[in-house]
């Protein structure tokens, strides 16, 4: 569960490629950090694993989701070590001598009607999980995507790729540093978060 929140690998394939040639003016990206060289119909790219560490949107969002998550976890942990603490003494009675075969069978039964209680209850909350994380990442891809078709409103890329880890990747195999917007359109989605979040 912790490895898919701190991957977010679902992400790579909603950021795969973005492409928008509308002429209009705007100036939503923030002019923080260095400007892009590349040209108006340039084929261009972003790195999105920087982007997801450094996006203050996605931050904020992973820590809300990690302490729902962490909340979660601890109570499957509870219930589940109680639900053993009951079967371990349940065996010792028996083990024991200590309880009649007719209470003994009362009570596996109960034990065996908590569990089944217990899996169905980890289930559900895994599912909660799960849908808290695509509820997110969601969120962070819906933000990332809507600024960058603003953004190449005003620079007019013919073509904006998103790639991950090492420029020696793919969909990029090798593209000159001159084409790398990473940091203006990580400057300019910080920016507009900012100011959003003020407004709120």
């Amino acid at each position: 569960m912790k490895k898919a929140l701190i991957t977010l690998s679902l992400l790579a394939t909603v950021f795969s490629a973005v492409s928008c040639n509308t002429a209009s003016t705007n100036n939503t990206a923030s002019n923080a950090g260095a400007a892009p060289v590349a040209q108006k119909g340039a084929v261009v790219y972003f790195n999105l694993d920087k982007i997801l560490t450094d996006y203050d949107l996605a931050n904020d969002l992973r820590s809300v989701v990690e302490t729902k998550v962490n909340g979660i976890n601890e109570e499957v942990t509870r219930r589940q070590n109680k639900l053993q603490s009951d079967a371990q003494a349940f065996q010792e009675k028996v083990n024991k001598g200590l309880i009649t075969s007719s209470v003994a069978e009362v009570q596996y039964q109960n034990l065996q009607k908590q569990d089944q209680d217990f899996q169905q209850y980890a289930a559900q909350k895994e599912q909660e999980i799960n849908e808290e994380l695509s509820v997110m990442q969601n969120q962070i891809a819906d933000a990332v995507n809507s600024f960058i078709k603003t953004y190449n409103e005003e620079k007019q890329y013919a073509m904006i790729i998103a790639t991950q880890g090492d420029i020696i990747s793919i969909p990029v195999v090798t593209a000159d540093s001159d084409l790398d917007i990473t940091e203006d359109i990580l400057a300019g989605l910080n920016a507009e978060y900012i100011k959003n979040k003020n407004k709120k």
